[in-house]
């Protein structure tokens, strides 16, 4: 009775424990039985702290953001909201909006941010990166019409 228990209660902290960090899904294997899969999610906190500058798609220049900026981004389920803290004008910058992301690729759609990022979202309200997603840190990488890569924004896990 005590090991049933304790099988139950391992398993319920298993299959229900840690969901902030990675995303739990079920697939079937050839042989029909269920295995559970751990994805990395960006749901949760996140700041920016270096840039990567690309070359024939290598990074050719990184630098941090701690000298010029702070930037945060927060994901729900199905939202996110960013803002940057600039000494010279404390209300800029700032978006809110939907996003989606699957197999190395995120879309961010932005329908509201500050003064500036409305001009910009009226020309553009649909951002799209490839996305290079881990635990704890991510890169939003911005492609050129080619499909090569320019620059990256990368980000750690605050929470």
């Amino acid at each position: 009775m005590k090991v049933n228990f304790l099988i139950l209660s391992m398993t319920l902290l298993l299959t229900f424990g840690c969901k902030n960090k990675t995303e739990r899904e079920l697939e079937t294997s050839t042989e029909g039985t269920k295995i559970i899969i751990n994805k990395p999610s960006l749901k949760g906190t996140w700041e920016l702290v270096e840039f990567y500058n690309y070359k024939d798609n290598v990074v050719v220049d990184s630098f941090s953001n701690n000298t010029i900026s702070r930037q945060i981004k927060m994901y729900t389920d199905s939202k996110v909201m960013w803002c940057k803290l600039l000494k010279s004008d404390s209300i800029e910058f700032f978006g809110y909006g939907s996003y989606t992301y699957d197999d190395g690729h995120l879309t961010e759609s932005l329908d509201f941010g500050s003064s500036f990022m409305n001009e910009v979202i009226k020309e553009q309200h649909e951002f799209n990166f490839e996305l290079e997603l881990s635990e704890n840190r991510f890169e939003q990488i911005e492609l050129d019409e080619d499909g090569h890569k320019i620059y990256s924004e990368n980000y750690k896990r605050v929470e």
